[in-house]
């Protein structure tokens, strides 16, 4: 079988981010990276599942909510995946900024989080979700669109 795009970038080279992954059409696909690629530290599953409740609602109801399509984590545990149509690149850096930003100070009720809503209800850690989303947040004050594209990170010393 042929390599997928994502496998074909070398993960040793990036850390935390976010990145163009693919573009395909009108659908652009989003690399968000939380942690370092195979840096040892990885979001715990609660904590992941937690940030996906809040990220895709927060998306989903933002101005930008009829450009999402697809929020979602990865399974390597390192971050999450966002696909936007006909989104700016600008305001997909600023969603997510607010997006995280929005994780950071949270608190309440999960939202979808019983068990008509989810099918593993349960596994939720929104303390750990508020901690693991700063790195990505710290990352994101200056970004720029050109810092979207996976070699901008392979030149920097």
């Amino acid at each position: 079988m042929e390599k997928i795009a994502s496998f074909q970038v070398d993960h040793t080279k990036f850390g935390v981010g976010m990145y163009i992954s693919r573009v395909d059409g009108d659908i652009v696909t989003y690399d968000i990276r939380m942690v370092k690629p195979n840096g040892g530290v990885y979001i715990s599953n609660p904590s992941l599942h937690t940030i996906e409740h809040l990220f895709a609602t927060f998306a989903r109801n933002s101005e930008f909510g009829e450009s999402i399509i697809y929020v979602g984590p990865m399974g390597c545990r390192t971050g999450f995946y966002l696909l936007t149509r006909n989104l700016p690149h600008e305001n997909a850096i600023a969603l997510v900024r607010d997006a995280y930003s929005f994780i950071a100070g949270f608190s309440g009720e999960i939202p979808g989080c019983s068990p008509v809503e989810c099918g593993n209800y349960k596994e939720h850690d929104l303390e750990s979700a508020r901690k693991d989303v700063l790195p990505l947040l710290a990352s994101l004050e200056n970004y720029t669109v050109e810092m979207l594209n996976y070699s901008y990170h392979f030149n920097q010393k």
